[in-house]
């Protein structure tokens, strides 16, 4: 495998100036920067001496608040402080209504069908909540370092699609960031654990972070991090452990009336508080005080949270015993399991992920900032303050890419869990005589038929010369950068036309939308075979059928009796009843008839053109 050289964009004619870059874990529930001091990655803490910095944002009339003291306002004031707003990204409006949990803001929609969050400062979109966060980390990282940044590497989790990434990069972009590189967040974790322990085999990576989950394989050695395969749900976290936690608070509080939304972030803000201290009590008092007068008193304890959480985590092990086999490996290859992510304290969590890796979970750095430290590493070599570093890392597409072709078929380019970046091109034809230019649709997905995947994008190839069909060379070239975007071009080699487009689609995949993917390719393998097999026998008799009426039109009045003409008519007419019937063995046995019956048509045919061609020369002129 040829191995990925890192750039160095950082690069300058000082070599021992300290560049100044960060690494941010812009997370659904908590986000963190970190940095490279002295050698060493390190959280970079607040004034206040926090590492953390609550993804919240509160909008007032004349005021923007960011963090610890939005989340503390949550509860009294909901609708305006947006919590969570990484589940948001890159989502389309009806896609929103997937999410687990009901959202309790007032929403619209743009006119690019991106959804608009309704606050006391007007609409805002996740994009510029996102920027906000962003912003306040970034300004952390330039006072405490004391110098303007040069860049840095954001995090995002392993199953964000292309337009998860985009609006991530748009955030950034936003809030004054130069964005070095997107890193998956599992990747990031490896990094870190990787050069602070030298550790070389086989590793899995558990990320259950606060809205999303992932778990990725990747094979360390020498300094080389390559993902093998990349799983999980983006629409799974500890938030979902939570309102677990709230549901059976409320079913303990014998409530059977709706929630508003300040009771329910009342109520989750008591799950999660609950789970926290589980991580290390036995047991825990829930005292509940609603705005209402309505109150509560009971506790929590671990067999009852075990069993509130088990069917989630049972979840995510799905999810993991998939991508051990999209790998190509056995558990037992697996030399370890990191653990990332708050919600992976829970020592249920490490039991069940310890279970089922048959290995006790390496916990030594602190799973809520693994990944800012390892994007910290990976954003200090990249604006080159260790040239001599070898470490590279190899991240994979987690679907696979393609073309539409004729008859709605799916030609993939780039398989799934491809090493990124990549670049991989294929020639293809024209299907009719005269064709001056093509419509190339762009999707994603792992099953065999265009209707059965997602359509990333259309774009149009005009303007080549008029040849016959089969005769143009159109080269389709895919490149999947390191942050996981993708440029398509198209070109017609002989005469150089040529076309492009970026992928940058104006909402990403649903709720668990690439793992369903991913399961209806396994469940509809054998149906997608057989579908496949038909639509290739339609568009072979469909050519069959173009070539000989066309021919027919052109000179059957020259070259065929009556008889002649009645028999290739039958056997076309036979064809086009055999092709509605959508039998594909049936289709191909009746286009080679045809093909058989219309032989003496093609060779008369070829006779003829010889014939015109040699008419008014002689014979020793065609002659070497």
């Amino acid at each position: 495998m040829a191995l990925l050289q890192i750039s160095e964009p950082g690069a300058s004619s000082a070599p021992h100036q300290h560049r100044l870059a960060i690494g941010i874990d812009l997370g659904t529930t908590h986000s963190l920067v970190a940095s490279v001091r002295s050698g060493r990655a390190e959280i970079l803490l607040d004034e206040s001496g926090r590492a953390m910095l609550p993804s919240v944002v509160q909008y007032s009339d004349n005021n923007i608040v960011v963090g610890q003291a939005a989340l503390d306002a949550a509860t009294e004031d909901p609708l305006n402080s947006i919590q969570s707003v990484k589940r948001l990204m890159g989502r389309a409006s009806d896609e929103l209504k997937t999410l687990s949990g009901r959202l309790p803001y007032q929403m619209s929609e743009a006119e690019a069908g991106v959804p608009l969050i309704h606050t006391a400062a007007g609409e805002v979109s996740a994009i510029q909540v996102s920027a906000e966060i962003l912003k306040q980390l970034r300004l952390r990282a330039e006072d405490t370092l004391g110098g303007e940044l040069l860049g840095a590497v954001i995090t995002v989790p392993a199953y964000f699609d292309d337009a998860q990434r985009q609006a991530t990069k748009d955030a950034a972009r936003l809030a004054g960031i130069k964005i070095l590189r997107l890193l998956n967040e599992p990747t990031a974790a490896a990094v870190a654990y990787g050069l602070d322990h030298d550790a070389e085999g086989i590793h899995a990576i558990y990320d259950l972070g606060g809205g999303t989950f992932d778990i990725s394989i990747l094979r360390l050695q020498r300094g080389v991090f390559e993902v093998m395969a990349t799983g999980g749900d983006s629409a799974l976290g500890g938030d979902d452990l939570d309102r677990a936690i709230a549901a059976w608070i409320v079913q303990q509080m014998q409530r059977t009336s709706a929630l508003d939304a300040v009771t329910e972030r009342h109520l989750t803000q008591a799950a999660r508080q609950a789970k926290e201290a589980l991580s290390t009590q036995v047991e825990v008092e829930i005292s509940i005080h609603l705005p209402a007068g309505e109150s509560w008193r009971g506790t929590l304890d671990q067999p009852t949270l075990r069993s509130l959480i088990e069917p989630l985590i049972r979840k995510t092990l799905s999810s993991c015993r998939r991508t051990v086999r999209d790998a190509g490996i056995r558990i037992d290859d697996i030399h370890d399991v990191v653990m990332v992510g708050g919600s992976t304290r829970s020592p249920d969590v490490r039991e069940w992920v310890g279970e089922f890796f048959k290995t006790e979970p390496l916990v030594s750095i602190d799973p809520d900032q693994v990944v800012a430290i390892g994007a910290a590493i990976q954003a200090d070599i990249l604006v080159g303050n260790k040239p001599d570093s070898d470490m590279l890392l190899l991240d994979v597409t987690p679907l696979s890419l393609g073309l539409e072709t004729m008859g709605g078929l799916v030609e993939r380019i780039i398989p799934r869990n491809t090493t990124i970046p990549v670049a991989r091109a294929q020639q293809f034809t024209t299907y009719k005589d005269g064709q001056t230019g093509l419509s190339l649709q762009v999707v994603q997905g792992e099953r065999d038929l265009v209707s059965d995947c997602r359509s990333l994008a259309r774009f149009s190839l005009k303007g080549f010369p008029a040849m016959v069909a089969g005769a143009a060379r159109i080269q389709v070239k895919f490149e999947v950068d390191a942050d996981g975007l993708l440029h398509v071009s198209a070109e017609e080699l002989a005469s150089g036309v040529s076309a492009s487009i970026e992928v940058k689609p104006s909402y990403g995949l649903g709720d668990g939308e690439i793992e369903r993917m991913l399961r209806d390719s396994i469940d509809h393998a054998g149906e997608d075979m057989q579908a496949r097999k038909l639509r290739g026998q339609q568009v072979e008799a469909d050519r069959v059928i173009e070539a000989l009426q066309a021919a027919l039109k052109a000179d059957a009045d020259q070259l065929l009796n009556p008889q002649e003409l009645e028999l290739l008519q039958k056997e076309l007419q036979n064809l086009l009843e055999v092709r509605a019937n959508g039998d594909a063995e049936a289709i191909q046995a009746a286009s080679k008839q045809l093909e058989k019956a219309a032989g003496f048509y093609v060779q008369r045919r070829m006779d003829n053109s010889v014939r015109k061609a040699m008419a008014g020369h002689k014979l020793d002129e065609f002659e070497n």
